[in-house]
């Protein structure tokens, strides 16, 4: 399965990006914790080069915390400031201003010795559709001003914000890459949401879920679906079959598909992280090295 979506708002988003960088000091980054490599995209290291940035690992309540520690880690051995939050419960966002103001602390004490009067620290907020950047930002903010919405693709446009006398944010529509040359990026983007549904044939994505959770955190399908563990080592077609059989859909295959990304998605089956930091982090690590 080959998954595209690159719509045309997104192509002047970049553009943009690329021309207001010079109005801002400091880029935050937001990943997904769940995909905190997939949820990446790859053009932001060519269009921000060598602007500060702070790598916000968001939803972090969603995602496995050994993992998200692992990630945390991993890109602050890369040169990046790192932190972990879950936005939408307003934990962990209050420790951005103090971290960016680490990130800039060279910054400001040059600006200091040039006689340059303190402003507020000016962020861009970055990062794929649905990773949760609106809903940062009225967090910070405090009240609704951004757009929210859990589908990909509700910011539209750029938009500053202030924060207090600390913080001034520039919103940014979520930016995907043209194409993903990774067919299990694709899965892994699809599986959490950032890819509107009506491109997805979501059978496919389900049996890539239960693939996932049968091999990465075994017990947990058994005990959401009432099945026993042997259920679990059954073909994956047979498996989503008797989920949907369990949950009254009888034959709707189709149903039954969508239960299990919907559950998926909603930590029904508990929190995971689909980027292994052992066999991705670690390799990336290795070689940087």
């Amino acid at each position: 399965m080959t998954i595209q979506w690159f719509p045309g708002h997104m192509a002047k988003a970049k553009r943009e990006v690329t021309e207001k960088l010079k109005f801002v000091d400091i880029v935050f980054e937001l990943v997904d914790a769940r995909l905190p490599l997939s949820s990446r995209n790859p053009l932001l290291d060519q269009i921000l080069q060598q602007k500060p940035r702070l790598v916000i690992l968001n939803k972090a309540d969603l995602a496995d915390p050994e993992q998200t520690q692992k990630w945390q880690n991993y890109f602050e051995n890369q040169g990046f400031a790192a932190l972990a939050l879950n936005a939408l419960e307003n934990q962990g966002t209050k420790k951005i201003v103090a971290k960016a103001k680490t990130v800039l602390a060279a910054k400001f004490a040059k600006d200091k010795a040039r006689g340059i009067k303190p402003r507020a620290i000016r962020a861009m907020v970055i990062g794929i559709p649905n990773v949760g950047k609106s809903t940062l930002m009225n967090r910070l903010v405090g009240k609704k001003i951004a757009q929210t919405g859990n589908k990909p693709g509700v910011t539209k446009g750029q938009q500053w914000l202030r924060s207090g006398s600390e913080l001034e944010l520039l919103d940014t529509p979520g930016i995907l890459w043209p194409k993903f040359e990774d067919a299990e990026i694709g899965k892994k983007l699809a599986l959490t949401g950032a890819i509107k549904d009506q491109l997805l044939h979501l059978d496919d994505i389900a049996l890539y879920g239960l693939d996932f959770f049968t091999r990465y955190y075994p017990g947990r399908i058994a005990k959401r679906y009432h099945l026993t563990l042997a259920d679990e080592e059954l073909p994956l077609p047979e498996l989503l079959m008797l989920i949907t059989e369990k949950r009254g859909f009888r034959d709707d295959y189709d149903r039954g598909s969508e239960l299990v990304v919907v559950e998926i998605r909603q930590s029904k089956l508990g929190p995971f992280t689909l980027d292994r930091y052992e066999e991705a982090g670690a390799f990336y690590e290795s070689r940087s090295n």
